[in-house]
C-alpha cells in the first residue's frame, strides 16, 4: 500500500515530462524537417494599454500551422532555436485573415518567432525583440496626411513619432469593410496609391481597384525598427472626393 503514492507521483511526473515535450522547443519542431529561414514577414507591437503584445504576420496564401514560440529566459541567444519554447494560442484574423494577430503576454526582453507550413516545409520569420516597457509602441493618427484626395490615387505621408531607428514602414489601404487592397513597404515615409516606384516589398495579390469617388477607405502604417518591432502605429479614414 505505501507503494502506491510513490507510483502515482511516477505517473503525474511521467505526464508531466510527455507534456513538455509535446509542447517542445523550436530546435524539436524543425529536428529532421526542412525549414527556410527569414521567410515569414512578422512584426510585434504592444497594445494601446500595455498589457498585451500583438505578433503580426502575413500568411502567404497555402499556409498552415501557424505556431507561436518565445525564449524562456531574458539572456538567451535570439539564435538558438533550443531556446524558444512553443506557446499554443489562437491566431486571429487582420483585414479579413489577409494577415493575423497572436495576441500574447511576453516579458520584456524576450525574443519570438513565428512560423509556418507551406509545401512540405516550416517557414520562420527572423526572431523579433520585445520591447513593450523600453519603447511601448506609439498610437498616432495626427502625424499622417493625406494629398491628392480628390483622385483615386491618394498620397500619403508622415512623419516618425519619438523613435528614430525605424528602418521600413508597412502601410495598408483598405476598405471600409477592412479588405485590404494594397499591402507595401517603404523606407521613403510616403507611399501613394498605387505606384510601387519606392515599394521595396509588396504583399499586395494581383492588381488592386482604382479607389472610387465617394465611397471611404482606411489607411494603417506601421514603422517597424531593425529587431522587428513596431515604433509606430497609425491608422485613419478618408474619403475620396469630387475635383
Amino acid at each position: 500500500m505505501k507503494s502506491y503514492p510513490v507510483l502515482l507521483a511516477l505517473v503525474l511526473c511521467s505526464c508531466s515530462v510527455d507534456e513538455e515535450i509535446l509542447s517542445g522547443t523550436l530546435r524539436a519542431v524543425v529536428e529532421d524537417r526542412e525549414f527556410v529561414l527569414d521567410n515569414v514577414i512578422a512584426c510585434a507591437a504592444s497594445s494601446e494599454t500595455g498589457d498585451l503584445t500583438h505578433v503580426f504576420l502575413y500568411p502567404r496564401p497555402g499556409a498552415t500551422d501557424i505556431r507561436y514560440f518565445e525564449t524562456s529566459s531574458l539572456e538567451a541567444d535570439k539564435n538558438n532555436f533550443a531556446e524558444y519554447k512553443e506557446v499554443e494560442l489562437i491566431p486571429k484574423d487582420v483585414f479579413n485573415g489577409y494577415l493575423k494577430q497572436v495576441d500574447t503576454q511576453v516579458e520584456e526582453g524576450k525574443w519570438v518567432i513565428v512560423s509556418f507550413e507551406e509545401e512540405g516545409k516550416i517557414h520562420l520569420c527572423n526572431p523579433i525583440r520585445i520591447k513593450k516597457d523600453s519603447r511601448p509602441t506609439e498610437y498616432l493618427a495626427e502625424n499622417v496626411e493625406v494629398a491628392d484626395i480628390d483622385s483615386p490615387t491618394p498620397h500619403f505621408s508622415w512623419t516618425d513619432g519619438t523613435y528614430n531607428d525605424t528602418i521600413i514602414y508597412f502601410q495598408v489601404v483598405s476598405t471600409s469593410d477592412d479588405d485590404l487592397l494594397s499591402g507595401t513597404y517603404t523606407q521613403e515615409q510616403m507611399f501613394r496609391y498605387y505606384n510601387t516606384e519606392n515599394v521595396t516589398l509588396n504583399i499586395t495579390r494581383g492588381a488592386p481597384p482604382d479607389l472610387i469617388i465617394g465611397r471611404s477607405y482606411g489607411f494603417t502604417l506601421m514603422g517597424v525598427s531593425e529587431d522587428n518591432w513596431v515604433n509606430l502605429f497609425s491608422e485613419l479614414s478618408f474619403t475620396i472626393q469630387e475635383n
